[in-house]
């Protein structure tokens, strides 16, 4: 097997991976504590190179995804300081009478990375 070439599989259980070495089964564990089975631990063993790039590819991307979380309130609050600016009444509903389709839908982003539950990381997501 070429060593670019990427199986899926792989980069999955890599996914689910928290890396710590448990002595009590001498495996790694799964993210929510469960220990590798000796397969498992065998298969993460086999990732070549490219899988654990594309493994930390996905988890950049997805550390990335929870600063954007992390920031949200205090960008959705300079979003909207310049429509606050305008009206003389303040509320939500005067601002986005003001907005454009394109602003709008920066206001609507904004405004879902607020509400929405984070997304755990999976495969293939990020």
């Amino acid at each position: 097997m070429p060593e670019t070439e990427i199986r899926p599989h792989i980069v999955a259980l890599l996914c689910d991976s928290n890396f710590k070495y448990r002595r009590d089964t001498n495996t790694w564990s799964h993210v929510d504590s469960r220990p590798f089975t000796k397969e498992e631990q065998a298969t993460a063993l086999r990732a070549t190179r490219a899988e654990f790039e594309e493994f930390a590819a996905q988890h950049s991307r997805y550390m990335e995804y929870k600063r954007t979380l992390e920031e949200a309130p205090e960008a959705f609050q300079r979003f909207l300081a310049p429509f606050m600016d305008q009206l003389t009444t303040k509320n939500l509903g005067n601002a986005v009478e003001l907005m454009t389709k394109d602003e709008r839908a920066e206001f609507d982003r904004l405004l879902g990375l607020m509400i929405e539950p984070p997304r755990r990381f999976t495969p293939y997501t990020f």
